[in-house]
């Protein structure tokens, strides 16, 4: 049992400590489900199985979790550091209850102690999520100057086509001279009175 708890701590960075005691067989079995649906490896052993497989691998990395083996242990082997503690959380809301407790946390060699820790532990940023907000932060610089340049464009095509109607309404300009050919009757007449003129003066 030591070497197998031996390769669970080598292949891990994340286990969580949890205390079991006062569940039920059904609880039990139903808490191992959740684990097993979120690729999270749960193993309940005896703590000075779980001391000997630690203190075989690294005495002074592990230490600062000695204290929390005591009473029922059940360990939570997981790649992702936060899903032990939202499995915790959303089983004690479904069974309205106060178990698993959570006793420690060794979290990529930090150690987080006491049951207080729960609730920052299902706020951990992944390593994906972390990496998700640094694209989206390298991102936003290239988005607003391309924004930018959008709402420039925007901006100028209207002023183009504004521009349109003027252009198309230069050619009928010089329609406003037919005034004058409208009163060309008007100089033919002296000429009729001219011509009367010379045709009485004989007389």
């Amino acid at each position: 049992m030591i070497e197998v708890l031996k390769g669970k701590f080598s292949q891990y960075n994340n286990f969580y400590i949890t205390d079991t005691e006062s569940l039920t067989v059904e609880q039990v079995s139903k808490l191992r489900r959740h684990c097993f649906d979120k690729q999270v490896e749960m193993k309940v052993a005896k703590n000075t199985l779980i001391r000997k497989a630690l203190e075989g691998i690294d005495n002074e990395k592990y230490s600062g979790v000695y204290d929390s083996l005591h009473k029922v242990t059940a360990l939570m082997f997981s790649e992702n550091p936060k899903d032990p503690a939202v499995i915790i959380s959303s089983f004690r809301k479904e069974s309205n209850n106060e178990k698993p407790v959570l006793k420690a946390a060794f979290i990529n060699g930090d150690v987080f102690v006491g049951d207080n820790q729960l609730k920052a532990l299902t706020q951990i940023k992944t390593k994906n999520e972390l990496i998700g907000e640094i694209i989206g932060l390298l991102q936003s610089p290239i988005q607003r100057v391309l924004g930018a340049l959008q709402n420039k464009e925007n901006a100028v095509t209207p002023s183009a086509e504004a521009a349109a109607p003027v252009a198309e309404a230069a050619p009928e300009a010089p329609a406003a001279p037919e005034t004058p050919a409208a009163e060309a009757p008007t100089s033919e007449a002296p000429a009729a009175d001219a011509g009367e003129a010379s045709e009485a003066k004989p007389e």
